[in-house]
């Protein structure tokens, strides 16, 4: 069964498939994991991949609101809007599976729906650093790498976002 591992503690993304079995750096959320909508916080739990946006796009195209700008970034550009988030090249946007937990709202009433919240897997400047927690609740990946995991997954496979591996098999 092909499926993703996001393991938040290592910052690393694992793609497992019957033929192989890939892992890239990653970079979640700086608040860390939680699902409230608001949160700036990385959900967890299972998810599935709902859509993949930008497969034709070249390296670098910035997205915004899902849809190319039709720019390409580059450090001026960086220059120019120092407090943008940077989505880049590719999306996998992800939708929760958990009633409750990642999807709908929880026994508060309160939104914890991953999809709503619009959390993706998305391109993120090569300056940007990997293996440490620095998103707005995203998964970020530099371009190449989401441009790698974007050619070997579909929709609709799953995505399971874990505090910590070893917490979840103990």
């Amino acid at each position: 069964m092909t499926q993703i591992l996001i393991d938040i503690a290592k910052q690393t993304l694992t793609l497992s498939t019957a033929k192989q079995l890939r892992i890239y750096p990653i970079s979640t959320a700086k608040n860390g994991a939680g699902e409230i909508e608001g949160s700036e916080c990385t959900p967890r739990g299972l998810h599935v991949i709902r859509e993949k946006i930008g497969g034709d796009l070249p390296m670098n195209a910035v997205l915004r609101g899902r849809q190319p700008t039709g720019e390409i970034y580059e450090p001026s550009l960086a220059l120019a809007h120092p407090n943008r988030d940077w989505i880049l090249t590719r999306i996998l946007w992800l939708s929760g599976l958990e009633e409750g937990i990642n999807a709908g709202v929880n026994a508060e009433g309160v939104t914890v729906d991953s999809h709503d919240r619009y959390i993706y897997i998305h391109g993120t400047p090569d300056s940007e650093p990997m293996g440490v927690p620095h998103s707005h609740g995203c998964i970020r990946m530099h371009s190449h790498d989401v441009i790698d995991l974007f050619e070997r997954v579909e929709e609709g496979f799953m995505v399971n976002i874990v505090e910590s591996v070893e917490k979840c098999v103990s």
